[in-house]
C-alpha cells in the first residue's frame, strides 16, 4: 500500500501568488502604455523595471509573512510551554476535553494524557497542533517563500514583454502579448487547479478573465487619458 499525497502546497501557494501577478500586473502595465502610443521600446524599459521593482516587492513580502508566521509561532509554543508550567492540571484537562472530542471513552484517553504528561515536548507539540491550530513552520521556509515567489514574478512577468522584444510596432506587439499572455494564463490556471485540488478547467477560465480584465481597464484608461 502506497499513500500519494501532494506535501508541496506551500511552494505551490507561494508559485501561484508570484506567477499569477507576474503574468497579471506587467501584461496590464505593458497594455496600458500601447494604449498611449508609446515606442516599443518605452513599454520593454518600463516593463522590466516593473519586473523587477514587482519581484523584489512580492519576495519581500512573502519573506515577511513567513518570517511572522514563524515568529508568531515561537511566541505561542513559549506561552503553552509556560502554562504547562504553571498550571499542568488544567492542560491535561484540555488533552482529555481535545480527545473526547474526537469520540475517545475516558477509559481511552486517560493513558495517552498520562503519557503525553510525561513527555514534555510532545505534550506542547500536541497542544499547539489541536488547542491552536498552529503547525511548526519548516526551517528556511521565509527565504524559500521570497525566492519562489520573486523567481515565479520573473518567469511569469518576462512573458507579456517578449512580444515587445521582438516586435517594433507597439500595436502589433500588443496583438500577440495578448495572445500569448492569455495562453500563458489558460495554462497556468489550469496547472493550479490540478495542483489545489479545484477544477482544472475552471480555474484555468477564472485566471484568464482576470488577467483579460486587468490588461482591458489599463489600456482603455491609458487610450482616455
Amino acid at each position: 500500500h502506497v499513500e500519494r499525497h501532494f506535501m508541496a502546497g506551500e511552494i505551490v501557494r507561494d508559485a501561484v501568488m508570484g506567477a499569477s501577478d507576474g503574468l497579471t500586473v506587467p501584461f496590464a502595465l505593458a497594455a496600458g502604455l500601447s494604449g498611449a502610443s508609446v515606442p516599443s521600446l518605452v513599454v520593454v524599459t518600463a516593463g522590466l523595471a516593473e519586473v523587477a521593482a514587482g519581484a523584489i516587492a512580492m519576495g519581500l513580502g512573502g519573506y515577511l509573512a513567513a518570517k511572522s508566521e514563524a515568529d508568531h509561532y515561537e511566541k505561542e509554543r513559549k506561552r503553552e510551554e509556560e502554562e504547562i508550567e504553571r498550571s499542568p492540571e488544567t492542560e491535561a484537562e484540555e488533552v482529555a476535553e481535545i480527545l473526547a472530542n474526537f469520540g475517545l471513552m475516558q477509559s481511552e484517553y486517560e493513558p495517552v494524557v498520562a503519557a503525553l504528561r510525561k513527555r514534555r515536548d510532545a505534550w506542547v507539540d500536541f497542544m499547539m497542533r489541536f488547542e491552536l491550530g498552529l503547525e511548526r513552520p519548516e526551517p528556511g521556509r521565509a527565504m524559500r517563500s521570497a525566492a519562489t515567489i520573486s523567481l515565479a514574478y520573473v518567469v511569469g512577468g518576462m512573458i507579456p514583454l517578449l512580444p515587445y522584444m521582438l516586435l517594433s510596432e507597439v500595436f502589433m506587439a500588443l496583438k500577440v502579448s495578448v495572445g500569448v499572455t492569455l495562453l500563458a494564463l489558460f495554462v497556468f490556471g489550469y496547472v493550479k487547479g490540478l495542483f489545489t485540488g479545484s477544477r482544472p478547467f475552471r480555474s484555468a477560465l477564472q485566471t484568464t478573465c482576470i488577467g483579460a480584465l486587468a490588461s482591458a481597464a489599463a489600456f482603455l484608461i491609458a487610450r482616455a487619458v
